[in-house]
């Protein structure tokens, strides 16, 4: 027989298969010899009360033998001579939509403006000591996109259950570890993400794609309202019968160039604000309600959103056992973000803090138009530049001198390497930022008391939620209303937000190239 069943167990129970193989058959009123296969199908934390409680969803087979698993495969056979698709950006939307493309039996040619991973190391190595930024390769750009170097979390809100599954197996297939396949919140981490990225590359490679790196696309052919190919830095044409736009967030050069070629683009609502960086311990003695974390429980996380003065203010990219890294894309400007290895065994917990900004706060909207809200990010990441320290020395604060509107005379440890300078953030945030940061960590303080402390510290800013611009795009083609063949996918054009549901939207975009 078989069964699908749900336990709540302590989480050194949660942890041990023989246990709560036990469990599942006390639960079943079965002798544990009878179990023939038991698997994880979900496994989520319950902190909500004193005691920690782990929720497993356990698939069960007894009295007989169960029937073997399918294995996931990708079907691709060799495209070297087929039609050709350009694909720019090599990030999760650019890299599955060559893998469908490839099962299509189209051959993708994908450009890359940043480097391959194992150049990009480097890069990112020189940003983390301070020593400059390549505007091309950085924790934005190169190979796999921001996610490489920056998290790898894979949750979604995507509804899509089958296409997530999809994506986590094709993760896994490239080797990610089986449990992103069951875990509530699956995450890789920056550490393995990297790797997985190499091989996903090696199969579009072997498949006879091609994957072009160090390669920025400079302009578009465009011939009677319809995309022909790309013109790179070079000066290169290249041709292909559909340019698929997986570009990320931070290619503001590709948003000036379709907003000087009159190519429609449209103004969406965004987020910006802080990093928060606590100490890893507190956030688990208040999450787990307890002095010293189990060694069955992971890092603790939270999740945080309050409606002040009209605007939400909440949480973003919350990084447990993580670090706050620098994700500037240009050298006058200071952007941060956060990241944790797959362990999550740093000592610092940390997440974006982050205001609701809607249209009608851009400024300058005469001036710029639909470039508005683009235009007051970049002026916010030159602002915080300008208050930090030499270099890509961030402009810092403790958080309860923040909200009570202080310098802070010093500051704590912090995780974020080229390090921090106090600055009184309070007086140069855009004040319908900060008054809504000051109000909301107040509003944060009483949910998680402890939360509101000057043991944590804010570092600025968290600028690159989402994109402030949307390349839109025909409800049923997925093409540009405007230009035929052109197909806007990912972050970049407004329509996902983050590894999976990018992923997705990619392989939804090569679905509809015949």
């Amino acid at each position: 027989m078989q069964k699908i069943i749900s336990l709540k167990l302590a989480p050194k129970r949660a942890a041990n298969r023989k246990l709560y193989t036990n469990d599942a058959a006390d639960f079943l009123k079965i002798k544990v010899e009878e179990i023939t296969k038991i698997k994880v199908l979900k496994k989520s934390i319950d902190a909500r009360k004193k005691f920690v409680t782990i929720n497993l969803q356990l698939e069960v087979w007894w009295g007989e033998q169960a029937p073997k698993e399918q294995k996931f495969e990708l079907k691709l056979n060799n495209v070297s001579n087929k039609d050709e698709v350009i694909i720019v950006g090599a990030g999760p939307a650019g890299l599955f939509a060559a893998l469908k493309l490839i099962e299509k039996g189209l051959k993708p040619i994908i450009f890359e403006r940043g480097k391959d991973v194992s150049e990009r190391k480097k890069d990112i190595q020189f940003i983390n000591t301070n020593k400059g930024v390549n505007p091309d390769s950085n924790y934005c750009f190169g190979e796999g996109g921001a996610g490489t170097f920056s998290d790898g979390k894979l949750y979604t809100r995507s509804k899509k259950r089958g296409s997530v599954d999809r994506i986590l197996d094709i993760l896994k297939l490239h080797g990610a570890n089986k449990n992103i396949l069951s875990d509530a919140h699956p995450h890789i981490g920056t550490n393995k993400l990297p790797g997985i990225i190499v091989k996903i590359r090696e199969t579009i490679i072997n498949a006879g794609g091609e994957v072009n790196f160090e390669t920025r696309i400079d302009d578009f052919i465009i011939e009677d309202n319809t995309i022909k190919g790309v013109i790179t830095q070079k000066g290169d044409k290249v041709f292909g019968k559909a340019v698929i736009l997986a570009t990320g967030h931070s290619a503001r050069d590709i948003y000036e160039l379709m907003y000087k070629k009159d190519i429609l683009l449209e103004e969406k609502s965004f987020a910006m604000g802080v990093r928060v960086e606590h100490p890893q311990g507190l956030i688990d003695s208040i999450q787990y309600s307890c002095k010293i974390r189990s060694d069955y429980l992971p890092a603790a996380a939270y999740n945080l959103v309050s409606q002040v003065d009209g605007r939400g203010v909440y949480s973003f990219c919350m990084c447990p056992g993580g670090f706050i890294v620098p994700a500037s894309t240009a050298p006058d400007e200071m952007v941060v973000n956060g990241m944790s290895p797959s362990g999550r065994n740093s000592k610092f917990a940390n997440s974006g803090m982050v205001v609701e900004i809607r249209t009608e706060d851009f400024p300058d909207k005469e001036k710029y138009g639909v470039l508005a809200g683009l235009k007051f990010q970049e002026s916010l990441e030159k602002t915080a530049f300008l208050n930090g320290g030499k270099g890509l020395v961030a402009p810092a604060q403790r958080l309860n001198d923040f909200v009570n509107g202080k310098v802070s005379p010093f500051l704590p440890e912090t995780s974020y390497h080229p390090g921090i300078v106090s600055s009184p953030l309070h007086f140069w945030l855009p004040e319908h930022i900060g008054k809504r940061l000051q109000k909301g960590f107040k509003i944060f303080g009483k949910k998680m008391k402890g939360f509101l402390t000057n043991e944590a510290v804010i570092i600025g800013v968290e600028s690159r939620t989402s994109s402030p611009l949307r390349i839109p795009r025909d409800k049923e083609t997925l093409q540009h209303p405007q230009i035929k063949n052109l197909y806007p996918c990912g972050e970049g054009a407004g329509f996902s937000g983050g590894i999976i549901s990018s992923a997705i939207d990619g392989e939804r975009c090569a679905e509809k190239i015949s």
